[in-house]
């Protein structure tokens, strides 16, 4: 995987690199006590200078998620909390792991379709239509509805991570989601570089998700390559 700046609003290369080891040690893909490679190797290999590494790593150590010893190396330290900015993105690659990416397809504000299940306290909304990858796979297509009461998405200040653009630009977290995983339709507005066609059988999921509010302030509907990607739930 290359970090990527395409987006003048993407996380700081160095970020985008400590969620991805965030990601490979949640999924097991680097397990407790494991020595990282050399940083020259390491670096070379994500096709970044070693000091852009190191600020990620000074980020995984920060969180408690990595010892440095002088003269011995890198060793990761699994503590279960990995407050990740992705910490609510349930797909992975098949083998684990995996930076997520996104392609804006639309941003509109719309009053709320008769269709929509009930949610938040108005009735219009942000719409936001994305293509997921994990790296430079692509997994999934997606429609996230944002009560208006809650702010109105700019599309111009968007970055790959939706729920770091609630609490930078809008001022609140997402505290806890419900997700209802089973198979749907691929959408009519499915793009063609996606892996199938509209009408295609693909794995869905519906996700309400709340705020400190007592109604839920986002609905969205994930539909995705159940060959490209997984979805996993860990209980710790």
């Amino acid at each position: 995987m290359t970090p990527t700046s395409r987006n003048p609003n993407a996380l700081p290369i160095y970020v985008q690199i400590a969620e991805l080891l965030i990601r490979d040690i949640a999924s097991g893909r680097l397990i407790d006590g494991e020595r990282l490679p050399p940083e020259r190797k390491m670096a070379a290999g994500l096709r970044v200078s070693v000091g852009t590494l190191r600020k990620s790593l000074a980020e995984l150590e920060k969180r408690g998620m990595l010892e440095r010893i002088q003269g011995s190396g890198n060793y990761v330290r699994e503590t279960g909390a990995q407050n990740s900015v992705y910490a609510m993105f349930r797909l992975e690659l098949p083998e684990g792991g995996g930076l997520p990416r996104a392609d804006i397809l639309s941003v509109d504000h719309l009053h709320k379709p008769a269709h929509l299940p009930r949610f938040g306290v108005s009735d219009t909304g942000s719409r936001v239509r994305r293509m997921r990858y994990l790296n430079d796979t692509i997994i999934a297509v997606e429609e996230i509805w944002l009560d208006e009461s809650a702010g109105q998405i700019d599309r111009h200040l968007l970055s790959d991570s939706l729920y770091r653009y609630y609490q930078h630009q809008l001022g609140f977290w997402i505290t806890r989601a419900e997700d209802r995983v089973s198979v749907g339709a691929l959408p009519e507005w499915t793009p063609a570089a996606f892996t199938g066609r509209p009408g295609d059988t693909a794995g869905y999921i519906e996700r309400f998700s709340w705020s400190e509010k007592a109604a839920p302030v986002e609905f969205s509907k994930t539909w995705f390559d159940p060959e490209q990607a997984r979805y996993v739930q860990r209980l710790k």
